[in-house]
Order: structure tokens, then C-alpha cells, then sequence
């Protein structure tokens, strides 16, 4: 029974599901357009081609304008190399020719000392001895025992007579100032040629330097050229003094270095501390409106307190006292009763740190140097260091040696020849400089008197070379070999060599008149000589000769 009645619900289960009503045939809902469907399909298909043509060419321009902005980059990535090879050419090009500029001027100023004591390189240079008749040994001693030692005999007693009188005007200098509020004036110092025994032409005149410092509570802070600061090219050789309070830092606090502005204020100085510029410092021979000395408010103030101090002495002496040239303002003159007269430079300078280095108010400059841009620059001079250079060699030399002697003669006979041709731009002091580096270069033997000859050629071809060169560089600037007894400052044996010659480079005119005398001088060198000396017997001449053999 189970059975049969499960076989009759198989049965109803099997008819229900094919009931067409259910599952209709599948070809019975196929439309009969099929044709037009084809038709769009076609029609899609092409329009896809075409998309996809369109695509590829736009795929193509893309690809190429990629390839041209490739090309581009690559272009300028060469031109951008190129430059920068041709940069790195260029560069290098530069640093080498400034090494071989910097080896060269290092060359010659490793050298320049050296080259007194190379005959070699003297023969060489005396160009312009070439058919120049040059006095031989006998005619030289008898003009220099003529014509030098027979002028210069009485410059000891001028000496000793010019610093008496000066110690006592600068005695009575001292006691018109007021000592609370005017300069403190130290004792004076000769240098120059008048002490160092080579003065030849008259009229002989001493130079006298006055050192002098502040009033308390102000000192002098001193600034050179060679103190780390930039100066000029035409500045070189000089330097600047600031009018400080001795409780002022002036170097531990950025305030003075700066403009902080009106409305900033440094906390380590009120405005009570600082030292301003005012009447005050003006009172103090500054500048005006700054803190730096002014040379010609020092000069004003030096010649007027000279000539109270000479109003109060006057009585003493039978003579008088004048300021004898306006442009030099520490000349003085003696005009005794006789109509004789004695001529002085009485000069205030400011002594550099602890030094015998001193800022000098005026100096004798030749016209090659050019105008200051202010008078608060001042210019240093080492007439100490070279007194006493001269002294300390002097020591290791031959006696009666020939040094004195060459610089003397070579002063007379520039003297001479300008005399006759007019002013050059060469010096007493070019020659002096020209004498101390051969000192320094040739050993002492070589300065025996018997060498005058041999020594003043010398003198004469190491000048011509600098004047060759325009470089004649300045002894003790720059030096590393000045002895260590001077003392001499190392910040100045540090510094780079100053050249002497450098205005020649500026002045072309001046440095063709300059070397035009020179040879000038050298062809006249047997005729200045002949005409002060006395006929010299030959057997003398040739006894002079055997001896030096």
C-alpha cells in the first residue's frame, strides 16, 4: 500500500514539472528580426574599429611627442654637461694660472733679499753700466774724504745741540698744558739720517719725534692695515686711532660694530657708559662727529702749545723761533743774531700697543703719493727699528766698513742729478730701504772698506732691478728674517710685503722721469764724482791697487 500511494505522488510530481506552462521551448520567444540585429552588430563592429584606429593614433602622437620632449631633455642635458665641462675647464684654467701668479710673486719675494748676494744675477742686471765709466777705488776714497767727511763733521754738535734745546721746549710745553684735559707729551726721539750718520746735503735738519697720550681716563686703541680689517690698496701703510674711555670694551661687545637701530638697546652699555661723539671728543683732537684722531686737529693743537711754551722761554735764548714751512707743520727754524739758522722737525706721533712702532701725524711724502681720504689716517713708521738695525749689524761688520759710506755717496750723487734735472720719484729713503736689504743679503765680510767700489755697484744694480720691476718692497714689512733681538712686532712680519714702487704703476709719467735720471745719474756718476775730488798722484792710485790684490 506504502508503495502504491508513493508511485502515484512520483507520477503527479514528474507531470507537474513538464507542464509547458512551466519550461516553454526555448526557439518559441525568437523574434523574426533577426536580420536587424546582425545589421547593428555590424554597425557596432565598425564603429569599434574605428574607436580603436582612433585610440592608436592618438597612442602613436602621444608615443611621439614623448620621443621629441626626450630628444629635448636629452639636448639640454648635453649643453647642460658641455657647460658644465666647459665651466670646469674654465675654472680650472683660472686656479691654474693663479697658482702659477701666486708661485711667481712668491718666488720673487723669497727671493728679493737674495738677490745682493748673487754676482751672477748682478752682472746680468747691470743693463744700463753697460759703456758708463765707473770711478775705481782711489778716486772714491779721495771723494769721500773730501767731499762727505769734510761736510759732515759738524753734525755731532748740531745734534746735541737741537735735542737740548728741544727737551727744554717740551719741558715748558708741558707746564702750560693743562694736564687734566690736554695731551701728555713724552720725551723726544732722533731719527732719520742725522742719526744714522748718512745726512750729505745740506741744509742739515734734525728730525725729532714727540710721542703723546691722552688724558685719563681716555687711552688710544690703534687699527693698521694689516690688523685683519680691509683697507684699500692706497691705504696700506696706514692705520687708524680710536679715543676710548680705559674702561671701554670695545672688542668684547658687538654694539660698537653695528647699527642696532633707534629702538635697540645694548644691555651691557647704557647710554650713560658709552662714548659718544661730542664736543668732548672734539676737545680731544677727534674727528668730527667720530672717535678717531684727527692728525691735523693734533698739529693745531701741537703748534699752539709750542708757541706758548717758546713765549715762556724765549727770555733764555738769544735767538728766535719760527714755524719755517706751511706745509709741514712740525718744521722749525733757529734765526740766530748772525743771520745763521738751524732747521728741526719737532713731529707728534702715537706710539702702536707697546711697541717703537709709531703713527706719525705728517711725513714727507713724495708727489706720487696720493691724497688720504681723511685725516684721521695715519701713517706708521719704523725709523726706530731701522736705527736700530743699522746699529745692531754696524756690530758684526769689518771696522771702517763701506755700508755709510755707499748710501751716502749714492744720496749725494741722486741729489746732485736732481739738482740738475728736476725732482724724481725716487727718495733718500728708496736708497736707505736699498742699503738695508743689502745688509741683510751679503755677509759682513763683504762691507770692508776696501769694497766701496764693488758695494755701491751693487747698491746701484739692486735699484735698477726695482725700478726694472717697479717693485722695491718695504725692509721690515712682511720680513720673517729681522733679527729677534729688535723686537720687532710679528703681526707686521706676518703681514704681506709692501711695495715701495707700487705708486709707479699708477703714474707712468712719474716713473719714466724717475728711471730717465737714474741713467741720467749713471752716465754723470765719473763726472759728479771728478768734480769734488782732488787729483789723485798715480803711484798713489796704483799703491791702492796692489793692496786690494
Amino acid at each position: 500500500m506504502p508503495v502504491g500511494i508513493f508511485r502515484v505522488c512520483l507520477v503527479m510530481i514528474t507531470a507537474i514539472i513538464n507542464h509547458p506552462l512551466f519550461f516553454p521551448k526555448e526557439n518559441g520567444t525568437v523574434p523574426e528580426n533577426t536580420e536587424e540585429i546582425i545589421q547593428k552588430m555590424k554597425e557596432r563592429e565598425e564603429s569599434l574599429r574605428l574607436e580603436q584606429l582612433r585610440l592608436e593614433q592618438e597612442i602613436a602622437d602621444q608615443e611621439a611627442r614623448q620621443k621629441t620632449l626626450e630628444k629635448a631633455a636629452e639636448v639640454v642635458k648635453e649643453k647642460k654637461e658641455e657647460k658644465v665641462r666647459w665651466d670646469m675647464w674654465t675654472a680650472l684654467s683660472m686656479v691654474i694660472f693663479l697658482l702659477i701668479e701666486l708661485w711667481r710673486q712668491d718666488f720673487q719675494e723669497g727671493n728679493w733679499q737674495d738677490t745682493g748676494g748673487e754676482e751672477d744675477d748682478m752682472a746680468v742686471l747691470g743693463k744700463a753700466f753697460k759703456g758708463v765709466a765707473f770711478p775705481d777705488k782711489a778716486v772714491l776714497a779721495s771723494f769721500y774724504e773730501k767731499r762727505i767727511l769734510g761736510t759732515t763733521g759738524d753734525m755731532a754738535r748740531m745734534r746735541e745741540m737741537v735735542e737740548g734745546f728741544a727737551d727744554d721746549l717740551l719741558e715748558a710745553l708741558r707746564s702750560v698744558c693743562n694736564r687734566d684735559a690736554d695731551m701728555e707729551v713724552e720725551d723726544c726721539m732722533g731719527v732719520g739720517s742725522m742719526y744714522e750718520n748718512w745726512r750729505v746735503r745740506k741744509p742739515f735738519v734734525c728730525d725729532l719725534i714727540v710721542p703723546f697720550a691722552p688724558p685719563e681716563p681716555y687711552c688710544f686703541r690703534s687699527q693698521t692695515w694689516c690688523s685683519g680689517d680691509s683697507f684699500p690698496p692706497d691705504e696700506q701703510g696706514y692705520g687708524t686711532i680710536k679715543v676710548c674711555r680705559a674702561d671701554e670694551d670695545v672688542t668684547g661687545c658687538i654694539c660698537d660694530k653695528t647699527k642696532l637701530g633707534e629702538d635697540m638697546l645694548c644691555l651691557l652699555h647704557s647710554q650713560a657708559s658709552t662714548t659718544k661723539p661730542s664736543s668732548e671728543m672734539e676737545d680731544l683732537l677727534c674727528f668730527k662727529n667720530t672717535q678717531y684722531l684727527d692728525a691735523d686737529q693734533v698739529m693745531k693743537w701741537f703748534q699752539i702749545a709750542v708757541t706758548k711754551a717758546w713765549n715762556r722761554i724765549s727770555h733764555k735764548y738769544e735767538f728766535d723761533l719760527s714755524f719755517s714751512l706751511l706745509d709741514s707743520p712740525g718744521a722749525l727754524k733757529i734765526k740766530f743774531r748772525s743771520g745763521k739758522s738751524i732747521a728741526f722737525n719737532l713731529t707728534p706721533v702715537v706710539q702702536y700697543e707697546n711697541s717703537d712702532v709709531y703713527f706719525i701725524s705728517h711725513f714727507p711724502r713724495s708727489g706720487l703719493a696720493a691724497d688720504l681720504p681723511s685725516s684721521t689716517h695715519w701713517f706708521l713708521t719704523f725709523a726706530v727699528y731701522e736705527r736700530r738695525f743699522i746699529q745692531l749689524v754696524s756690530k758684526t761688520l769689518p771696522a771702517n766698513a763701506c755700508h755709510v759710506s755707499c748710501l751716502q755717496i749714492l744720496s749725494f750723487l741722486h741729489g746732485k742729478q736732481c739738482s740738475l734735472t728736476g725732482p724724481s720719484g725716487l727718495t733718500n729713503y728708496h736708497l736707505k730701504t736699498v742699503m738695508l736689504h743689502l745688509l741683510q743679503a751679503r755677509p759682513s765680510q763683504d762691507w770692508a772698506s776696501e769694497k766701496l767700489e764693488a758695494r755701491l755697484q751693487d747698491m746701484l744694480k739692486f735699484l735698477e732691478k726695482c725700478l726694472h720691476e717697479k717693485k722695491l718692497y718695504h725692509f721690515f714689512i712682511g720680513n720673517g728674517k729681522v733679527p729677534a733681538e729688535l723686537g720687532f712686532p710679528s703681526i707686521f712680519q706676518r703681514a704681506e710685503p709692501l711695495n715701495l714702487f707700487r705708486p709707479f704703476v699708477l703714474h707712468r709719467d712719474v716713473y719714466r722721469k724717475t728711471v730717465d735720471t737714474f741713467h741720467e745719474m749713471l752716465r754723470n756718476t765719473s763726472a759728479l764724482i771728478n768734480e769734488y775730488t782732488v787729483h789723485v798722484p798715480l803711484a798713489h792710485t796704483n799703491g791702492i791697487h796692489k793692496e786690494s790684490l
